[in-house]
């Protein structure tokens, strides 16, 4: 090939990419063309670039230019178009002090199309893993398994990684500012506090002491608290206890707070309470020098009758209980009993069979009233399983019959005063009450292995719980459904030579108690309570208080609880206008009247007479007394017999405001 050749081919391919060059600038020149002159029918192409999820085009500047604006910081930049690209963004969006993650994944869409960050709040973070270690039991190492790093790194590619130690640190943070919470509320509650405390020994024979607080807060909710579950190293003597107890309560502030402490019957309990109630009545600190300051724990005491009782039974019973163990000593024993009940039918299963644990009294009770659901069961496991040979005979079934039906009310009872939802000391007097009545009959009974048993189990309760406490015994009172009448009723049941001293005796201590009460409201309350007159006559037995605030009085309360006969209250309605007496202020008078104020109000009995509603009715109108709205039962008396029963409304609260 010649010069002249090689030199027109070189010429053609310089004119070959000047033309393609030509080319391109009129294919954009007229896209251009398009863009500004033709119109914009067809729906415009999303940008899908993870920079337009924090930036907004605003279209072009006079220039011609591209704009987006930063949705974090508000800053304009050049780009967003096929020229300028999104190089700029991208890299604004990495320094950008308003977006907290270069990570743009992190960033996403509210439910309204704004924009949210994810940010993660490393505080907030660690506090609800220390939390979740409370809640769960967890163990303080949990933040340390890899598997969990490894899911929580997979979660969020920027966590870092907590040792035990920190965790450690942020659970002792979380119980320090609950601490603080829980010591706030209890220097704001008015009420006194009930404690109660126990020693527990761990697997590793450490000991422990725990002390628990109940009271009613500011809203009338029932609480209890765990205050403290503290580490009790040697000795465990009663002193060294009570020196721990009254440091517990320094440290809370309530040590002058304390109206009760209940414990169970250990020698040393009773070493502990008696030292630290010398040291609170030193210091004034309990009511009535500490006369109700120890309250012996009713379930425990209840575990100690009963488990007298059961020592007699060992032998009785050894048939049922070994027959229990046969039948769930393996599972092919369990397969055969099962095709027994098939074998059967009829029989409800959704309560399987039950062991007897030496250690926990019900579980007899427990093991009887499975077993005996299964009586036929056993027998018909007798015929189809050669190696059962220690099936019960019928009088063996008829025994464990008795001793369950025996055992019955001290477990009914024991579930009962061992609730923890709702109070329980205004049960107390009634459910020991049961129990002795329960005894004192079984002692006569014809069944000489119940006999013997309640022989023992009654010794035990006169050790114990001849005297009820009294504490309890006043909240049975408070309860409108018992009231003095019903205790001196349960006394005489029992005991009917003794029965009017020891009501009169509860009454007093009842009166007593309130006394004290007022007189602390009245010296430590900004609003105080000023007695006007505190009665006891035949009329009835009745408290006028004033409410005072800065000098002046904001309302009046008058508590009442009337005679039970019809003439004796005549001069109540006198007393109640005489207080009535040129008072312009609220007051409210919450009584017990022992009388209806209309006819409706008793069902059963002999027919209300208007006679009886007339005084109530003529007082009230004559004074501008209206009788308020209440929730609950609709009747607060009864006669409690089963034949006869008679309701009637004679407890209200009646007011100078409607």
């Amino acid at each position: 090939m010649d010069s002249e050749t090689i030199g027109n081919e070189i010429v053609d391919e310089v004119n070959m990419v000047d033309l393609e060059n030509e080319t391109i600038q009129g294919v954009n020149e007229l896209r251009r063309i398009e863009d500004d002159v033709l119109p914009k029918s067809k729906k415009a192409k999303t940008s899908s670039a993870d920079c337009w999820k924090v930036f907004t085009k605003l279209g072009a500047d006079k220039d011609g230019n591209p704009l987006a604006k930063c949705n974090g910081c508000s800053k304009i930049l050049k780009g967003g178009d096929r020229n300028y690209g999104t190089t700029s963004l991208n890299r604004h969006m990495k320094k950008c002090p308003k977006i907290k993650y270069a990570d743009v994944g992190q960033v996403m869409m509210d439910l309204q199309g704004r924009l949210k960050n994810l940010t993660i709040d490393k505080k907030v973070s660690r506090s609800m893993c220390a939390t979740a270690i409370i809640a769960h039991d967890l163990p303080y190492k949990f933040v340390e398994f890899q598997k969990i790093r490894d899911w929580m790194k997979y979660l969020n590619p920027d966590f870092s990684p907590i040792s035990r130690n920190t965790a450690k640190v942020d659970v002792d943070e979380i119980f320090k500012t609950e601490k603080e919470a829980l010591k706030k509320e209890l220097a704001n509650i008015h009420s006194r506090i009930s404690l109660t405390s126990d020693m527990w020994t761990a697997c590793t024979s450490e000991g422990y002491i725990c002390l628990t607080a109940h009271y009613v807060d500011s809203n009338w909710n029932l609480k209890s608290k765990i205050l403290n579950f503290w580490h009790m190293p040697p000795p465990h003597t009663g002193y060294e206890m009570s020196k721990k107890i009254l440091d517990f309560l320094s440290d809370w502030g309530i040590e002058k707070k304390i109206f009760s402490l209940t414990l169970d019957n250990a020698s040393a309990n009773d070493v502990m309470q008696a030292h630290l109630k010398r040291q609170l009545v030193l210091q004034n600190w309990l009511l009535s020098e500490g006369e109700f300051f120890h309250v012996r724990c009713s379930a425990h005491v209840l575990n100690l009758i009963v488990q007298e009782g059961l020592k007699v039974i060992g032998d009785a019973l050894e048939k049922i209980r070994e027959s229990v163990k046969y039948v769930k000593g393996s599972e092919g024993r369990m397969k055969k009993f099962k095709e027994c009940i098939e074998l059967i039918g009829g029989i409800e299963t959704s309560a399987g069979l039950s062991y007897d644990v030496s250690t926990r009294w019900n579980s007899t009770y427990l093991m009887l009233q499975s077993a005996l659901k299964y009586r036929r069961v056993f027998a018909s496991l007798s015929f189809h399983d050669d190696n059962y040979k220690v099936f019960p005979s019928e009088e063996d079934w008829k025994r464990g019959d008795k001793i369950c039906t025996f055992l019955l009310p001290f477990y009914e009872t024991t579930n009962l005063i061992s609730g923890t939802s709702y109070p329980t000391s205004n049960l107390y007097f009634l459910q020991i009450w049961k129990i002795q009545c329960v005894l004192m009959a079984s002692i006569k009974d014809e069944d000489t292995l119940i006999r013997d048993m309640a022989e023992r189990m009654m010794i035990k309760f006169e050790k114990y719980l001849s005297d009820y406490s009294v504490v309890l015994a006043l909240g049975a009172v408070l309860d409108p459904r018992i009231k003095l009448t019903s205790l001196e009723y349960m006394y005489e049941k029992v005991d009917p030579l003794t029965s009017t001293i020891k009501t009169n005796e509860i009454k007093q201590k009842l009166y007593t108690l309130f006394e004290m009460y007022r007189r602390l409201h009245t010296s430590s309350s900004t609003t105080s309570q000023t007695p006007s007159s505190i009665t006891r006559g035949e009329s009835s037995s009745h408290a006028l208080t004033k409410s005072l605030f800065n000098g002046k009085i904001t309302n009046w309360l008058k508590v009442i609880y009337a005679h039970n006969q019809l003439h004796n209250r005549k001069n109540l309605w006198k007393d109640i206008k005489n207080c009535a007496t040129g008072a312009q202020e609220p007051w409210i008078v919450i009584r017990d009247f022992n009388n209806v104020l209309k006819v409706e109000d008793r069902i059963g009995g002999n027919n209300v007479q208007e006679v009886e509603c007339a005084d109530l009715e003529h007082m009230m109108e004559e004074i501008g007394l209206f009788e308020q709205e209440t929730t609950g039962n609709h009747f607060t008396w009864s006669n409690g017999q089963t034949n006869g029963m008679i309701y009637s409304i004679i407890d209200q609260a009646i007011c100078n405001r409607e």
